[in-house]
């Protein structure tokens, strides 16, 4: 298949499903990577698609604000990427997922995004905005007051919809993460909210960059053994790594490749 074919067959997929994820596209095309960015690049270049991390969105789909990163606070970095692309790796397509709100649930959401048949829910309104345009699955949002800072909705009401939602996998955000102590957050409000979001998964994973562990914030959520799996990067030194058990993973910065040549 020649390059212009290839686009035009990528921009159709894009338009139908609203995002495409370079890795799944190279893979369908038998092409190097590389090959599909130069192909995202081009129809970006014509704005035909927006590129995103890792990926492209319809042009002018309503999420694409945050997607591209034109919006501050929302930059990921490698190990938020890294750590992302290793937990994506545990959902099956069809599965329900739970997202707690944070920068690392929101670049997992980004990961997520060129799935088929999911179900995300999440109490996090930037994750709700980046996935507005998603067309291969099923967003629901809770409903709850927004947070004092942050983009997270909670209270009584975010409790109460969670507790309707029975999800394959939870994936929940910290500020801070010790053996001995578990995981924290240093906003109480967001404790019950998590707890309702642990309750109703089947399977959970804490997702944090290394550098919250060894650290605790002000308040307890969850003792460390309620997670099947602690998903950080590897920056963790591996001194450190034998207080957390078998349920660690760590995610090397080199599996993320950048979205550029």
């Amino acid at each position: 298949m020649i390059a212009a074919q290839r686009r035009r067959a990528i921009l159709r997929q894009i338009e139908v499903d609203g995002y495409a994820e370079a890795s799944r596209l190279s893979a369908e095309f038998a092409v190097d990577v590389s090959t599909i960015r130069r192909d995202l690049d081009s129809l970006a270049r014509s704005g035909l698609v927006q590129r995103t991390h890792g990926g492209a969105l319809r042009a002018g789909a309503p999420g694409a604000l945050g997607l591209t990163e034109k919006r501050p606070g929302f930059e990921h970095g490698e190990a938020e990427r890294a750590i992302a692309r290793l937990a994506a790796g545990l959902v099956s397509d069809g599965e329900a997922v739970a997202l707690d709100a944070g920068a690392t649930t929101h670049a997992l959401a980004l990961a997520l995004a060129g799935r088929k048949n999911l179900t995300v829910v999440t109490n996090d309104l930037a994750i709700a905005h980046d996935l507005a345009a998603w067309r291969r699955g099923r967003l629901v949002v809770v409903g709850g007051e927004l947070a004092e800072t942050g983009t997270a909705l909670v209270g009584p009401w975010t409790q109460d919809d969670l507790a309707r939602f029975h999800t394959d996998w939870a994936f929940l955000a910290a500020d801070g993460i010790d053996a001995e102590v578990g995981a924290t957050t240093d906003d109480t409000g967001d404790v019950p909210v998590k707890r309702a979001m642990l309750a109703g998964a089947r399977a959970t994973a804490l997702v944090a960059p290394s550098a919250r562990f060894g650290h605790h914030a002000l308040a307890t959520f969850a003792r460390l053994d309620e997670f099947d799996r602690l998903i950080t990067d590897d920056g963790l030194a591996a001194t450190a790594r034998p207080a957390y058990g078998a349920a660690l993973v760590c995610a090397a910065h080199d599996d993320v490749r950048p979205d550029t040549d």
